[in-house]
């Protein structure tokens, strides 16, 4: 997966059994908290993949992965792909 920003990248840690470990691969953002900079799109994509990998549902896990890809799309970014986007803005968009 090629992104523009660690705040986009979700992670699976998979083994044999079990459904796995879904979580963004960026770590908590402290430094950003409360600012309204986060992005939550590494978080909404982990769940997908927990749906997808993790739940076997992969239909549910597309249609997140559309929503997200329209929210994109449709041009609505975060301030570390774009400089005025806002969390607010994506959330608003996902939901």
């Amino acid at each position: 997966m090629i992104t523009g920003s660690i705040g986009m990248l979700p992670s699976a840690s998979l083994g044999e059994s079990g459904p796995g470990l879904f979580e963004p691969i960026h770590g908590s953002g402290l430094d950003i908290a409360g600012q309204d900079k986060a992005n939550p799109l590494a978080t909404v994509l982990s769940a997908a993949m927990l749906l997808k990998y993790g739940l076997g549902e992969e239909n549910a896990a597309k249609r997140i992965e559309a929503v997200v890809l329209d929210t994109l799309n449709r041009g609505f970014r975060t301030v570390d792909i774009y400089s005025s986007g806002t969390v607010d803005m994506i959330k608003s968009n996902i939901l």
